[in-house]
C-alpha cells in the first residue's frame, strides 16, 4: 500500500514538472488573418483580430477563423506535449492505472 502511495506521489510530482515545462512552450498560428498564440497548458495567451473582420457582415468568417486557429494551435501543442513527455521518459507504468 505504501509503495502505491509513493508511486502516486511520484506521478503527481512528474505531472507538476511536466506542467511547468509545458507552460514555457508557445505556438502561434494564423487563419484568415486571425493570429492565436497558445501556451503548453492549452491556454490562449494572445488573440489578434484584424479590424476588417470586426464588421458585423463578417461575423461568420471571424467565427470560423477563430475556431480554425484554435484547432490548429491545439493540434500543434498536442504534438509538442507528446514530445516533451517522451523526452522526460514517458509515463510510468503503474499497476491498476495503465
Amino acid at each position: 500500500m505504501f509503495n502505491k502511495l509513493k508511486q502516486f506521489r511520484d506521478l503527481r510530482s512528474q505531472g507538476k514538472k511536466l506542467q511547468n515545462t509545458l507552460s514555457d512552450e508557445k505556438t502561434t498560428v494564423s487563419s484568415n488573418g486571425v493570429s492565436l498564440t497558445m501556451d503548453g497548458n492549452l491556454r490562449i495567451i494572445n488573440l489578434d483580430i484584424p479590424t476588417d473582420l470586426l464588421n458585423p457582415d463578417k461575423k461568420e468568417k471571424l467565427q470560423n477563423a477563430i475556431k480554425n486557429a484554435h484547432d490548429d494551435a491545439f493540434k500543434k501543442m498536442q504534438r509538442v506535449m507528446a514530445m516533451k513527455v517522451k523526452e522526460m521518459g514517458g509515463l510510468p507504468n503503474i499497476p491498476g492505472i495503465n
